[in-house]
């Protein structure tokens, strides 16, 4: 899209010229959107009364409204009333309300906040925790109760959720152990701010000085060596030695278990338990095997989400079946139920002798078509294969799909080059829709080249089922000569391929990675320079042909700097092949144990998914059953010194 003064000028002249032409309606889109970038208030209000059919007309007035919402004066409660009745259940109202719900935040107008949210079907993080803010105003005692969460695992939370835990911690209806909870949390975070912030909220006689606070923090392990155990008395001062130990934990973690030895006693059991608790995440983190024995060493502690997923994790990493076991055991029930705990879980029982209480686990998720789905049928004989495909689709769902205003809005924005607010439209158009519609709408979506929808919706329609839509390979003239030339798995290319863009060539990750393959601009300049690419330059990243080039030369190259095996080599692809190298044991690790225990965790995700799509493409492609579990292997011992 065009941009600035001329921006404007050219998208004025645009919807003329279509005017004239009778063609006016795209202009007039194109025109409001860029007067609604560049603040041109005029524009808008000029091409908001000029009325003509077209899918996106409201699109105009809200952007209308939503530039009114922006301005000092009051907002027009009357104009946005009127639109939020002329547009009931659509996706504009809803965000049109969510836009006047935070301009009501902002001015503090609470009241009217509370009479205007329960009409929005889905509030974010930042205005759910406005709401509690404005019923804790209100006096309605249930707030502190949904909150808890927020102290003890959403500690990251939107900095709208600030209010309402000040508020409840001042009034004293948030506990000390709450609140301590909470500083530790974030002191396992890189930044120490949020953390002095919750510490302000203590009690005046719970808080040790901010100054003493700050130094702590800010050179944890120079404070550590001038503690004594006898200054320990007070609860303030056992509490900031065990943050000390938690923030040293993250750059020393020796020093930082030191120094808990010397100061356990004055600690007390509690405060030393939580100590090791916090020590154990980051061994387990860093593949530490003392992250055993200090979660052994937490013994009751109470434990967050995290810290309770690494406690199996760790365990599985060093073998150890029986700590797996129990703590696979111990997680709530909402935790353990989980596919992954399910398998391991099942995993154990079959290692220490109990193959009976094993095979009811493995068929729990059996047959389910995700990594650990395939993995347990495994375990009892059921090699994953594709289910028989259902008859073809009925002309009503079709004419359902292709007559839905929603997805007639979606459609026309992706015209327009509007990708997010295209998105966000078909989207919202899916919910609650029955699975002929869902699987009308993904044909809908691949028939317009728009595979990432077309894939998410025929998920949306049946997990299990619809695997040509789901799994889908286009831009095969692109990759096909590419996959032969590099001498790749085509299964593991699209796999990785579908998890990286969903096949979206103008895909851009928020951390600048573009393309079919998300390349990195340095990856590509780099492997543009390995295999001799003339003239190479960033803007080639868009370009399927040059992305698919670089993408899969990069895997070749990983390939083989990473003992030709995919788990690795999908790790490094992911997060640097020196991080996959490193994530190796000094022993050999199976695969499923080595994706399970990668510590972060978007790559964790990532590995898994990635070698599950492979599975599937490799079923498709090939006409055969797969097998997983061949394919994640065994990883080779880390070499010495590495």
């Amino acid at each position: 899209m065009v941009k600035g003064l001329w921006g404007v000028v050219l998208a004025g002249l645009l919807w003329a010229s279509g005017q004239a032409a009778g063609q006016g309606g795209d202009a007039r889109i194109l025109a409001a959107r860029e007067a609604l970038r560049t603040g041109d208030r005029n524009t808008l209000e000029r091409l908001a009364t000029q009325r003509e059919p077209h899918e996106l007309d409201a699109y105009v007035h809200y952007w209308l409204l939503y530039n009114k919402l922006a301005r000092p004066e009051p907002p027009p409660a009357a104009e946005l009333q009127v639109f939020l009745q002329a547009h009931p259940g659509t996706l504009l109202a809803e965000r049109l309300r969510a836009d006047w719900l935070r301009r009501l935040a902002k001015d503090g107008e609470w009241r009217a906040f509370l009479d205007l949210y329960p009409a929005l079907e889905r509030p974010d993080d930042e205005l759910a925790c406005h709401a509690w803010y404005a019923r804790l105003l209100y006096g309605d005692a249930r707030v502190a109760g949904e909150v808890a969460g927020l102290w003890t695992e959403r500690v990251n939370n939107h900095a709208a959720c600030l209010p309402v835990l000040r508020t409840l911690a001042i009034e004293r209806r948030a506990t000390v152990d709450d609140l301590w909870w909470r500083i530790r949390r974030q002191l396992e975070q890189r930044d120490t701010a949020p953390a002095l912030a919750t510490l302000e909220w203590l009690p005046a006689g719970e808080a040790p000085a901010v100054a003493e606070f700050s130094r702590a923090m800010g050179n944890p392990g120079q404070y550590l060596s001038r503690l004594q155990p006898a200054t320990l008395k007070q609860r303030s001062a056992r509490e900031l030695a065990l943050a000390a130990i938690v923030r040293l934990a993250r750059e020393n973690i020796e020093a930082a278990h030191l120094h808990l030895l010397r100061l356990q006693d004055a600690l007390g059991s509690d405060k030393a338990a939580q100590a090791y608790a916090a020590l154990a995440l980051r061994a387990a983190y860093q593949q530490l095997p003392q992250a055993v024995a200090w979660f052994a060493a937490a013994g009751d502690a109470p434990l967050s989400a995290e810290q309770r997923a690494w406690r199996v994790r760790s365990a599985l990493r060093a073998g150890d079946w029986g700590r797996v076991r129990q703590a696979i055991e111990a997680l709530p029930p909402a935790e353990r139920d989980k596919a992954d705990w399910t398998y391991w879980l099942a995993r154990a029982h079959a290692e220490l002798g109990n193959p009976a209480a094993a095979r009811l686990l493995y068929e729990q998720i059996a047959g389910q078509p995700h990594f650990y789905g395939m993995l347990a049928g495994e375990e009892i004989g059921q090699v994953f294969a594709l289910p028989a495909r259902r008859g073809s689709l009925g002309g009503p769902d079709r004419a359902r799909a292709e007559a839905d205003p929603g997805l007639r809005r979606a459609l026309a924005l992706y015209r327009l080059d509007m990708r997010m607010d295209a998105i966000r439209e078909w989207n919202w158009a899916l919910r609650g829709r029955d699975e002929g519609f869902l699987v009308a709408a993904a044909e809908l979506a691949l028939r317009h080249d728009i595979y990432d929808r077309a894939i998410n919706t025929a998920e949306l329609a049946n997990i299990g089922d619809h695997f040509d839509l789901r799994f889908i390979t286009p831009y095969r003239q692109v990759i096909e000569p590419q996959v032969r030339r590099q001498g790749l798995d085509m299964s593991w290319v699209y796999g990785l391929m579908r998890q990286e863009s969903r096949f979206i060539a103008p895909a851009r990750s928020s951390a600048g990675a573009q393309g079919l393959m998300q390349v990195m601009p340095a990856t590509g300049k780099w492997v543009a320079g390995k295999i001799g690419l003339p003239n190479y330059s960033q803007r080639m990243l868009t370009d399927p042909d040059t992305n698919v080039l670089l993408g899969t030369s990069y895997m070749r190259i990983i390939l083989n700097d990473l003992d030709n095996h995919p788990v690795l080599a999908s790790a490094g692809y992911n997060a640097g092949p020196g991080r996959a190298r490193r994530w190796r044991d000094e022993r050999p690790l199976e695969g499923a144990i080595y994706a399970e225990t990668i510590p972060f965790d978007e790559t964790r995700d990532y590995v898994k998914k990635v070698m599950a799509n492979t599975v599937i493409y490799a079923a498709m492609l090939e006409g055969r059953p797969q097998s997983l579990k061949a394919r994640l292997g065994v990883i080779a011992p880390r070499p010495d010194g590495s």
